[in-house]
C-alpha cells in the first residue's frame, strides 16, 4: 500500500514538473523505441543538458535505425563529434546492424536480449524496456540511486553496494504507467533531489523521507580509484601538417585519430607534459618530437590549420592546441 502511495506521488508531481525534452515527444511507437535507443547510449555518462543539441542533431540526420545501420562510421563520429566517449557511437552502430539483422529490424523486446547487443549493459537494458516498451522497470541510474540512499538513509559501505540498491529500489513500486514512473524517478533526481542542496520543499515523498527527517543529506559513495597510466605520444611534424594515426591498438577512442602513442608501465623519473582524465583513468603523457622515418599503417598527415576538416576526438584536438602554444 506504501508503495503504491509513493508511486502515485512520484507521477502526479512528474505530470506538473517533467522537462520537455526531444526523446519525450509524442510519436509513433516504433519512433518512440529509436529515440529511446539513441537516446540512452547518449545519456550513458553525460548529463541531459549536454545530451539535447546532439541528439537532435544526430536523429536529424540519422532519424531511422535502418540509416543508422547504414551510415559510414566517419559520417557517423562526425554526427557524435564534440559529446566524447566515441566507442558509444560504435556501439551503437553495431547494434543498429545486429537489430536488423537477428531481430527483424525491430529492437527486442526482451530484457536478455537487449544485454546481448553491444554497448548495452543492465541499466540500459533497464531503461529500453521501461521506457520504450512500458515494462515494470526500474533502471536504476545516479539520480534514482541518489533518491534511494536518501528515502532510506543509505549510509554503510554494505547498504550502498550495487546488488543492495538493486533489492531496496522495490520501496518504489511500481505503476501501469511504467515508461513515465522511470523516467519520473530520474527527474526527481534531477530537478529535486540534487547531489547538493536538495529542494526537499518542493520533493513529493520527502514526508517520509529519512534523510530529510534526519536533516542528513550527505552521499555516501564507494570511491573508485583512477587507474594511473604513461604514455609517451609521438610527434612527427611536416611543414604544417601533424601525422596521425587511426587508433587500433588501445580501448580508449578506438578507431579514431589519435598521434601514435605507446603505453609504459611503472616508468621511473618520468616528468610528463600533460595530464588527461578520460573515464576512470588518469593519462600522464610525455611527448616526444621524432623525425618522419617511421611507416604506420591507417597514417594521416593533418594540417594544424584545417582542422574542422577533419572528423577529430577532443583529446586529440587539445593535444593540437598544446603543441602549438609551446
Amino acid at each position: 500500500m506504501k508503495e503504491k502511495i509513493i508511486t502515485k506521488k512520484i507521477l502526479k508531481w512528474y505530470d506538473i514538473n517533467k522537462r520537455s525534452l526531444p526523446w519525450r515527444k509524442k510519436v509513433t511507437s516504433q519512433k518512440k523505441q529509436y529515440y529511446t535507443l539513441v537516446s540512452e547510449f547518449m545519456l550513458q555518462q553525460t548529463q541531459v543538458a549536454t545530451v539535447i543539441p546532439f541528439f537532435n542533431r544526430f536523429i536529424k540526420n540519422l532519424p531511422s535505425l535502418i540509416e543508422l545501420a547504414n551510415v559510414e562510421e566517419k559520417k557517423l563520429i562526425k554526427f557524435w563529434e564534440g559529446l566524447g566517449y566515441y566507442s558509444r557511437a560504435i556501439n551503437l552502430k553495431r547494434t543498429a546492424m545486429l537489430i536488423i539483422k537477428d531481430f527483424n529490424g525491430k529492437i527486442p523486446k526482451n530484457y536478455d536480449e537487449l544485454k546481448s547487443l553491444p554497448g548495452i549493459g543492465n541499466y540500459t537494458a533497464s531503461a529500453i524496456m521501461a521506457i520504450a516498451f512500458n515494462e515494470p522497470f526500474i533502471p536504476l541510474d545516479g539520480n534514482i540511486e541518489r533518491v534511494l540512499k536518501r528515502y532510506l538513509y543509505l549510509k554503510k559501505d554494505r547498504e550502498i553496494q550495487k546488488d543492495n540498491l538493486i533489492l531496496k529500489k522495490s520501496i518504489f513500486g511500481t505503476s501501469l504507467r511504467s515508461n513515465d514512473y522511470a523516467q519520473a524517478l530520474m527527474e526527481l533526481g534531477a530537478l529535486i533531489c540534487k547531489p547538493k542542496n536538495p529542494l526537499c520543499n518542493q520533493c513529493p515523498i520527502s514526508i517520509n523521507c529519512k534523510s530529510y527527517k534526519k536533516k542528513d543529506f550527505n552521499l555516501s559513495k564507494r570511491v573508485k580509484k583512477n587507474k594511473k597510466k604513461y604514455f609517451i605520444l609521438k610527434v612527427y611534424k611536416k611543414n604544417q601538417s601533424y601525422l596521425l594515426i587511426k587508433n587500433t591498438k588501445f580501448n580508449f577512442l578506438k578507431n579514431l585519430r589519435i598521434f601514435p602513442m605507446k603505453e609504459l608501465h611503472k616508468p621511473k623519473n618520468f616528468n610528463e607534459n600533460l595530464n588527461f582524465k578520460m573515464s576512470n583513468m588518469n593519462m600522464n603523457i610525455k611527448i616526444q618530437y621524432l623525425k618522419n622515418n617511421q611507416k604506420f599503417p591507417l597514417s594521416y598527415w593533418i594540417d594544424k590549420k584545417k582542422l574542422d576538416n577533419y572528423t577529430l576526438p577532443s583529446f586529440t584536438k587539445k593535444v593540437f592546441k598544446y603543441l602549438e602554444k609551446i
